[in-house]
């Protein structure tokens, strides 16, 4: 079972997820994060300082999540990527698509 600990600063949605994001529990996020979207809440940030591996599956799911959230007129935004994460995103291309910030300061600003 996956936690993402919603909080709200003004209207963006902040999760917070742990631990790993890969083919054992994409699925899951995935829903989650649709699920969120479909309620309004199409400005969201992923605080991933708790997040150590994620999988091709993993990108995917925010692919997804990124894409459904600019159809509403929103964006799914990162921040405080650990390095080992952050290499995932930057081999893979997903660095010039999804929005990353060394903080949760920066990220907020970005909305």
């Amino acid at each position: 079972m996956i936690d993402l600990q919603d909080e709200f600063n003004d209207d963006v949605l902040v999760l917070n997820p742990t631990g790993r994001i890969d083919g054992a529990n994409a699925k899951e996020y995935e829903q989650s994060l649709l699920d969120r979207i479909k309620e309004g809440h199409s400005k969201i940030l992923l605080d991933c300082g708790s997040v150590n591996y994620i999988s091709s599956a993993g990108l995917r799911v925010l692919l997804m999540a990124s894409r459904r959230a600019g159809e509403s007129a929103g964006q799914l935004v990162l921040c405080a990527v650990q390095d080992q994460v952050r290499d995932v995103f930057r081999f893979s291309g997903f660095e010039e698509i999804i929005s990353i910030h060394g903080d949760r300061e920066a990220a907020l600003e970005s909305f």
